[in-house]
């Protein structure tokens, strides 16, 4: 997929089949790479943006029920960005087409997680026996948890999460780690793991989910100049975006290190997006 796009060819894999793109929450990479994802295949696209507020939400019907209504309308497949964890999987459960995960509330987001592994991987030529770290808001990022997950599945990773106490990575994922034989740490400072980790994943607070109490100062938790003197010159520095101004996780003037790749990234989410729809829908 990667190659067709830089090579400006048109693609006819999906040529008249027609993706829903409901998103209840605002976005502009998902939603955005998605709807260039159908359209490079030759796919159409209908799409509801914000559906929290301008849709039948509003009025109280369920997921299930909205996803009904997408079968009725012979989608072929859904793609859904929700405000709560499940969502997606309630979808599943009454679905004919197929539906796609592009985010639920706190829980998951595995399409960035594939886009993710993808990157890394573009760089190293392999996962097995990387020491991923990640860090800021750990409890309320989706995008760490659905990564984690992933990792899980390769040999002899070691993980190293970065947060204050009371935004640490959950119980499951802990677990999940745990039973997948991954060796995982804890840390309260991005100082501790600045010379030995492979992969920097940073995350900005995610203000909107977190209850009182759980803000925390930047320090210890972004990308600095002199961090930056420590970090292995092979290393590399990841994250979904959006970055924010406020937390300032990876500072604009910062943007241009060879190891800071988030643009190259969020790129890759077209090629991997493709992928799966291509996937899904054949």
């Amino acid at each position: 997929m990667k190659q067709s796009v830089l090579n400006g060819e048109r693609r006819h894999d999906l040529d008249g089949k027609i993706v829903s793109l409901l998103f209840y929450e605002p976005s502009t990479r998902t939603r955005t790479s998605f709807q260039q994802a159908a359209l490079k295949l030759g796919a159409l696209t209908v799409a509801t943006e914000n559906a929290k507020e301008f849709s039948s939400a509003v009025k109280g019907e369920t997921m299930k029920d909205t996803t009904r209504i997408m079968n009725a309308y012979h989608f072929d497949a859904v793609v859904i960005r929700a405000d709560y964890e499940g969502a997606a999987e309630e979808a599943a459960s009454v679905s004919d087409s197929p539906i796609i995960n592009a985010g639920d509330g706190a829980g998951q987001h595995p399409t960035q997680s594939l886009l993710d592994i993808f990157t890394i991987y573009e760089k190293f030529g392999k996962i097995d026996g990387l020491k991923v770290a990640f860090v800021g808001d750990l409890k309320y990022g989706r995008t760490v948890r659905s990564l984690c997950y992933l990792l899980g599945k390769f040999k002899d990773v070691e993980v190293h999460f970065v947060a204050p106490d009371s935004l640490q990575m959950r119980e499951d994922i802990l677990e999940y780690l745990k039973e997948s034989g991954i060796k995982y740490e804890l840390h309260s400072d991005i100082n501790e793991v600045a010379e030995i980790a492979d992969v920097f994943y940073m995350t900005r607070a995610q203000k909107e989910r977190m209850k009182e109490g759980e803000e925390f100062s930047p320090d210890g938790y972004r990308i600095t100049e002199a961090l930056l003197k420590k970090i292995r010159k092979e290393a590399i520095i990841l994250h979904p975006l959006p970055r924010s101004n406020d937390f300032n996780e990876i500072p604009e003037e910062l943007t241009d290190d060879p190891r800071i790749l988030i643009f190259r990234q969020a790129e890759n989410g077209l090629f991997t997006r493709m992928a799966l729809l291509k996937m899904v829908i054949e």
